[in-house]
């Protein structure tokens, strides 16, 4: 099977780098129901910055602002997954690299059942062509 890739919406925040605060997060999240596609969490000088692709936006919106988070974003990012193989990373960071088109950020992992995930952003000026590379849905 051949990856799927789909250029999506994710929005971050920042929060203090402190032990509690993704999960006091999510757990609102989950609590509003909204279900994630991506979540990734990183320091960020004295801060954390938290990244989140939910695929239903209002929702996740809504109740982003009802858990009172400072949004950024919508911004583009790519999530891609498919069949686990060797080396799909490099392949896929290869086109992008032939293309002259730098990665930002990317993420990946193995999903179990020789199936793999991946997020990868590019800067925002380079997301149409990125698109068109990777063969985007």
């Amino acid at each position: 099977m051949a990856e799927t890739i789909r250029v999506v919406d994710y929005f971050y925040t920042e929060v203090p780098d402190k032990a509690g605060e993704a999960a006091r997060i999510l757990g609102q999240l989950r609590d509003a129901g909204v279900y994630l596609l991506v979540f990734s969490g990183f320091p960020k000088g004295r801060r954390a910055q938290l990244d989140f692709v939910a695929p239903d936006t209002a929702a996740f919106k809504a109740a982003a602002r009802k858990a009172k988070l400072k949004l950024v974003g919508p911004k583009k990012a790519f999530v891609i997954y498919g069949d686990d193989r060797v080396g799909v990373g490099a392949e896929l960071l290869g086109k992008l690299a032939e293309a002259k088109i730098n990665v930002t950020a990317t993420q990946a992992i193995v999903a179990g059942a020789d199936r793999f995930g991946m997020i990868l952003w590019v800067e925002a000026r380079d997301v149409k062509k990125a698109a068109k590379v990777l063969g985007a849905a």
